[in-house]
């Protein structure tokens, strides 16, 4: 008797996500933005909102003549919650748009609530290759790990590096980032005498540092969220490590350009690979960065700020496009394929995988007027996700 209870209960709770758009909507476009606001990843959630009202201010409150509101809520990284305020979202606040998501767990979470409602789900952060599998309307504006591992796995062994040990954090970037740098390092002739995971909630990198610093590589590789790249740094400047000789290299959320300053000049010289910098050269980028630091008392964009401020865009160039429909088929179908010039420079939303293809960047950090940045010297054009390329 209870299971069939909960098997009613359940198939009225996905009635009710699925009919949610057949009731009249009124002329309110709304965006439910979820982002963990505190606890570790809460400069995550700071980069998106920021970004996501900037593009807002930029370019108005209304399109296609509805009026863009924007609901932001904080799942403080635990994909319990961030489910519960999806289902919330989408059955109460009757949102058109689900957005943010700050790491690959609350994606994969919300991706059946997308499914069912028909939702948009427009990922600005979470980086894991198979996301956008997990519904078919997810779509992402942010980058993923394969993109940026396989370019630095490329970039090493042509300067010198020959072994590498990797470390990451243990969830699903960070076995991406492993495996996808893994193997083209290997195929390119290096070596990986050692493969390190550090768990992803109350990290302690030291250990493992140490075991690098026995272990003598060439280089560390290494992948952390966007956040935690400054307590690497930090912990492997006091082991002495670049003094024995060891190069710190790894994907751009090592050297976050938001904490870089912080890092100081033990920062100098290290190598990454990444789809944006602060630095980026482009007449685009110098107004937005310049914006952004307006609007928010000097604080620098960083790569989780592009991911939310295109997302925006392609948000609204949707309903534009769909001319104003809130049917999620509508604006999914206007989303798929838009190709346009953002601060990062050119990207595209590949109407088959619903993923982005953009620029990738190597980068050195170097100081320029006073400050650390993550400075381009190299550029490989138009990286689809290697997750999906074979």
């Amino acid at each position: 008797m209870q299971k069939r209870y909960f098997l009613r209960s359940s198939a009225l709770a996905v009635t009710a996500l699925v009919a949610t758009y057949s009731i009249a909507q009124d002329n309110t476009f709304k965006i439910g933005l979820i982002l963990p606001m505190t606890g570790q990843q809460a400069s995550t959630g700071r980069q998106i909102e920021a970004a996501a009202r900037l593009y807002m201010a930029q370019n108005g409150d209304t399109v296609a003549g509805k009026k863009i509101q924007l609901i932001v809520k904080d799942d403080t990284s635990v994909p319990d919650v961030t489910k519960r305020l999806a289902q919330e979202l989408v059955v109460n606040d009757k949102v058109n748009v689900l957005a943010g998501f700050g790491i690959t767990p609350s994606a994969l979470a919300t991706a059946p609530i997308a499914t069912q409602s028909k939702t948009p789900l427009v990922v600005m952060a979470a980086a894991t290759s198979s996301i956008t599998q997990a519904s078919p309307y997810i779509v992402r504006t942010s980058f993923t790990l394969p993109q940026v591992a396989v370019t630095m796995a490329d970039w090493a062994p042509k300067n010198g590096i020959k072994t590498v040990v990797t470390l990451v954090s243990d969830y699903g970037p960070g076995l991406d980032a492993e495996k996808y740098f893994k193997e083209r390092f290997l195929f390119n002739g290096g070596q990986v005498p050692e493969s390190l995971r550090v768990p992803l909630r109350g990290p302690d990198f030291a250990p493992f540092l140490q075991k690098v610093r026995d272990l003598k590589p060439d280089a560390l590789f290494v992948f952390v969220p966007s956040g935690a790249g400054a307590a690497v740094m930090k912990q492997f400047l006091e082991r002495g490590m670049d003094k024995a000789g060891i190069k710190l290299i790894g994907t751009g959320d090592v050297t976050d350009d938001d904490q870089l300053n912080d890092m100081g000049d033990g920062a100098l010289g290290v190598v990454t690979s990444h789809h944006y910098s602060t630095d980026h050269p482009s007449p685009l980028n110098t107004k937005f960065v310049e914006a952004f630091t307006k609007a928010n008392k000097g604080l620098r964009p960083n790569f989780m700020a592009v991911g939310g401020y295109d997302g925006m865009r392609v948000i609204y160039e949707a309903l534009r496009v769909s001319k104003g429909q809130g049917d999620g088929d509508a604006l999914l179908a206007a989303m798929k394929g838009q190709i346009f010039e953002s601060p990062r420079g050119p990207i595209f939303i590949d109407a088959q995988t619903r993923d982005i293809v953009q620029n990738v960047y190597l980068r050195k950090v170097e100081r320029k007027n006073g400050q650390l940045y993550n400075v381009e010297f190299a550029v490989i054009k138009d990286v689809k996700d290697p997750g999906k390329a074979k």
